[in-house]
């Protein structure tokens, strides 16, 4: 992975930077937060990383005893967000929430990707996972996954699907693998393209997180054939997994929270803490899981080990299947 950055580095640095104003380090961390903290979002208002982000930094605020607000810094496929925060003062003051993307498959799918994350991150916690849901026009033929692959088969019904970033075409070629499915892969820029190609026929397949075709999926429109998660989602009980299908295959995106690598390990601890409370309240859960979000925390070392072995496993699956960093 490429990266210029001495991983101790960090860590020098914001010891150097108590040091010089006088103040130990470890008095810093307990002293924690001097100030309002700041959760960086890399991507535009309105997601649902954004709304994860806005949910925790509500019930963090009070926890904290001071203000936490959201920032949006979108651009680049969430790199110049997720820069941002690498770049960050690692004093507990700037934080990140970003989804897997910039995370696990940017490394993968960006040759010269500005940050490490493996190396300029401090994993805290997860704080939420969603499933996605493969999904065609409610005038295709086809109305289950072995159906849509039988489907697939003959060449004369040229079979394609459409997707909104790499990341979600590595899922679709590891499913591919894994059914036979044979499509070839149209990127469109976003969601609302890509949902737009399947509701104007141009491609008959897409695979999506469920938010953006929500109202498309219960007004009859797009036929759901299968959701990756581990159990079917309460919002679409009649749609099944894939496993109940016969597929070896369980994919949920998640978002986390991260902060700039050499923060004190007292105040990722207590962040954690928090996070862990504040994601497993009633209110919390409620809200998200109207949006086919599911709450999950761990710990910082487990959520560590977590992305590591998905940029393993992405890494493996771009190069099984010829995909090229760009």
């Amino acid at each position: 992975m490429p990266t210029n950055h001495d991983p101790n580095r960090r860590a020098v640095l914001g010891a150097a930077a108590a040091l010089a104003a006088g103040v130990p380090l470890a008095t810093r961390a307990q002293a924690w937060p001097t100030k309002q903290v700041r959760l960086v979002v890399p991507y535009a208002p309105g997601g649902g990383n954004d709304l994860l982000a806005r949910v925790l930094g509500e019930k963090l605020a009070p926890a904290l005893g001071q203000p936490v607000v959201v920032e949006n810094r979108a651009g680049a496929g969430a790199i110049v967000g997720t820069e941002y925060v690498a770049r960050a003062t690692p004093d507990g003051h700037t934080l990140l929430v970003a989804a897997s993307g910039p995370i696990v498959f940017n490394p993968v799918l960006v040759s010269k990707l500005p940050y490490s994350p493996l190396q300029d991150l401090a994993p805290v916690s997860m704080i939420g996972s969603f499933p996605l849901i493969l999904a065609v026009h409610e005038a295709f033929p086809a109305r289950t996954l072995a159906e849509l692959v039988a489907w697939s088969k003959n060449d004369a019904n040229k079979p394609s699907y459409s997707y909104p970033a790499a990341s979600f075409q590595l899922v679709m070629e590891l499913l591919k693998s894994r059914t036979g499915l044979k499509a070839l892969n149209v990127p469109y820029q976003g969601s609302a393209p890509s949902i737009n190609a399947v509701m104007t026929q141009e491609v008959p397949m897409t695979l999506i997180d469920s938010g953006p075709i929500a109202a498309l999926l219960k007004a009859g429109r797009l036929r759901a054939l299968a959701v990756t998660s581990e159990q079917r989602l309460p919002a679409y009980p009649t749609v099944p997994t894939l496993r109940e299908q016969g597929v070896d295959l369980v994919v949920n995106f998640w978002t986390g929270l991260l902060a700039p690598a050499g923060t004190p390990a007292a105040i990722v601890r207590r962040l954690q803490e928090e996070t862990a409370r504040a994601m497993a309240l009633p209110d919390v859960v409620d809200r998200l899981q109207r949006v086919d979000i599911k709450p999950v925390t761990n710990s910082p070392a487990e959520f560590a080990r977590t992305i590591a072995q998905e940029i393993e496993l992405w890494t493996q699956v771009a190069r099984d299947n010829n995909i090229r960093a760009s």
